[in-house]
């Protein structure tokens, strides 16, 4: 028999922890001493201890610690909640990763507010093009809404066109629409320019020809996405101050992107009219 500090030094726990894990009837001693109260365990009580400080470290509440240790969870149940746990804990890592950069973005907007812009900004026509292209509908129009959709069209379009021996001709581009009585979800178009040559019909994406935008308000963004609310928000500041307005979603025209989403290199092109 153990007393409750060599059982607790040998548990790697507090014995404050154990005497917690004892009131809420989680581990309970071998013996307890009727005269003097003193804590006694059995080195095989070492295994439930084990089995309950991983259950807690994956983040099971006390009571689902209870419910997982009565049920007599062996060790290749304990390795499979691990590996979830581990994909859990990585999803939140990489969302709180995410997050973190759009609030910097914002930050950084912020602190560039009344300075002069770095920007320029270029109204021109942008040409019709024909392209291959493929839609997907995301929740909303904000960056951690639209990016777990576009990435995937963009690969799933990419995958398509290679089946079907299709060649791009020119940067990709997306574009947005609102979806109709969609409480605000936006419809989502990523195309690849393709050849003149390129029929409709001839692979499973739909092959379009993109009219021209007579007046573009134009602005080349240097930098990963979830960084570009600056240059959106420039692009509203100068549409205002110079006597247009907005005529729809920007297209993102995708001139350079490498893996390094640092080094990605993006246009702009938010349709304008004069007021």
């Amino acid at each position: 028999m153990l007393n409750i500090g060599d059982f607790a030094s040998h548990g790697r726990v507090s014995v404050r922890m154990l005497r917690h894990y004892d009131a809420i009837g989680l581990l309970r001693p071998a013996r307890v001493d009727p005269v003097t109260g003193y804590r006694s365990y059995e080195a095989s009580q070492l295994a439930r201890l084990n089995r309950l400080i991983a259950l807690k470290e994956l983040g099971f509440t006390l009571q689902q610690v209870r419910a997982v240790l009565d049920e007599q969870v062996d060790p290749v149940e304990l390795r499979g909640m691990l590996r979830m746990r581990r994909a859990q804990l990585a999803e939140a890592i990489a969302a709180d990763g995410q997050r973190l950069a759009r609030v910097e973005a914002r930050l950084r907007t912020i602190e560039s507010e009344g300075t002069m812009s770095t920007h320029d900004v270029v109204v021109k026509r942008v040409p019709p093009v024909r392209v291959a292209e493929l839609t997907g509908v995301a929740a909303g129009y904000e960056p951690e809404q639209i990016g777990p959709v576009i990435g995937p069209l963009f690969a799933e379009l990419c995958r398509r066109l290679a089946a079907a021996g299709i060649t791009g001709t020119g940067p990709s581009v997306a574009r947005y629409e609102d979806v109709p009585d969609g409480d605000g979800a936006v419809l989502i178009r990523v195309a690849v320019p393709v050849g003149p040559s390129v029929e409709p019909g001839r692979s499973d994406v739909a092959v379009l020809d993109l009219p021209p935008i007579e007046e573009a308000a134009t602005l080349v963004h240097r930098g990963p996405m979830d960084d570009a609310v600056g240059a959106f928000q420039e692009l509203a500041r100068f549409i205002e101050a110079n006597g247009y307005r907005s005529a729809g979603y920007a297209r993102e025209l995708y001139l350079e992107c490498p893996d390094d989403p640092a080094q990605w290199v993006t246009e702009f092109q938010e349709p304008v009219v004069r007021r």
